[in-house]
């Protein structure tokens, strides 16, 4: 399956069509799927209600201003994580998502396949 978590950073061009486009500025890979069956194990319960809305075989965009939410998300992942793979998966997460935090014309992406 596969699961990568990317930070992009949005760029806006000028003019009437005012188009964006998503330049990726980093990437947490989890192509052996240890996120993924994290968030797999976490689902539900109400306690992570961003990351519960992430569809495996689709995409979850989580905007700068849901940062904050998404890091919160992220200590009740680690309370369930179970091994040193999660939480260093966990930590390389909350990493980009405080660069996120600080940026105003980035985005994060949980991308599935």
């Amino acid at each position: 399956m596969g699961l990568d978590v990317v930070l992009y950073r949005v760029v806006r061009s000028a003019g009437p069509t005012r188009r964006c486009s998503y330049v990726p500025v980093e990437v947490v890979d989890d192509s052996d799927d240890v996120l993924l069956r994290l968030l797999t194990r976490a689902r539900g319960g109400g306690r992570t209600p961003l990351l519960d809305r992430f569809d495996p075989a689709g995409e979850l965009v989580v905007s700068a201003p849901e940062a904050p939410r998404l890091m919160a998300e992220l200590r009740c992942l680690a309370e369930v994580a179970a091994s040193p793979a999660e939480m260093t998966r966990i930590r390389s997460l909350a990493a980009l998502t405080r660069r996120c935090m600080r940026g105003h014309d980035v985005e994060i992406r949980l991308e599935g396949d």
